[in-house]
């Protein structure tokens, strides 16, 4: 049976947390395995780690200093599952999340990465079907960057699970990377020793809530500039969540 570890990096979560986590929950008990479960409270000054810490069996530990890859490099280094589960607090998984994702790793001994699209669940129509037109762009480089170019690859932050040797052999994450661009360089990094598989049939439910505070293309213009950006010239375009912002 495959072990599972489903890292949430979280920093003032407190009204995201628990839907994120219920889900997380249900699909845990519903598929049978070995899963464990790890909120990494990053600094939150809510009360994030008290909502985490009601669900049975999740674990919340503390990583002190800001940033989404320190985060998931603690929580990483803080779980013990074979194969490592990212998610971001307001992403909620779809059904039968963990068994596509066991089952992919089990039938391809090459995968390292696996990774698939959101679906937005608080979005009006015509931005799903932007966004969704941006995941097409997303998708392409992938491809033609991993098999084509051999440059890299690209991930989709909050919706990819690792094999965790893979994890072990590039020494995890990319912890002087605060927001932007830290899913295409892992998901660079691990191709340089496997398979990363972008799939349209490995979604999940996520917020939309920086589209609405940023606006869909500008939000969709940084994730694409940070995608080039990340396999052309190994850094982002943006470093931290607040510069993107400005």
């Amino acid at each position: 049976m495959a072990s599972l570890s489903i890292v949430i990096p979280a920093r003032n979560e407190e009204a995201w947390i628990g839907p994120c986590l219920a889900a997380a929950v249900r699909e845990a008990r519903r598929s049978g395995h070995d899963v464990d479960i790890v909120v990494v409270n990053n600094a939150s000054t809510d009360a994030t780690a008290v909502e985490a810490a009601r669900f049975p069996g999740v674990r919340v530990v503390e990583e002190p200093i800001r940033g989404l890859s320190r985060a998931r490099h603690r929580g990483y280094r803080e779980s013990r599952g074979d194969l490592v589960v990212n998610l971001d607090a307001d992403t909620r998984m779809s059904r039968r999340y963990l068994d596509k994702a066991v089952r992919a790793f089990a039938g391809d001994p090459c995968l390292v990465c696996l990774t698939g699209f959101f679906l937005y669940y608080d979005l009006p129509a015509v931005q799903k079907i932007i966004a969704m037109i941006f995941y097409l762009f997303a998708f392409w480089p992938n491809v033609v960057g991993q098999r084509i170019l051999r440059i890299g690859a690209v991930a989709q932050g909050g919706n990819f699970v690792v094999r965790r040797t893979a994890l072990d052999r590039i020494g995890g994450y990319n912890t002087s990377i605060e927001f932007y661009g830290e899913d295409t360089d892992i998901a660079t990094r691990l191709s340089k020793v496997g398979l990363v598989r972008f799939s349209l049939r490995f979604p999940a439910w996520t917020s939309g809530r920086r589209m609405r505070t940023s606006g869909t293309f500008r939000t969709g213009y940084l994730a694409v500039m940070n995608i080039i950006f990340v396999l052309f010239y190994g850094r982002p375009l943006t470093r931290s969540r607040g510069a993107a912002k400005r």
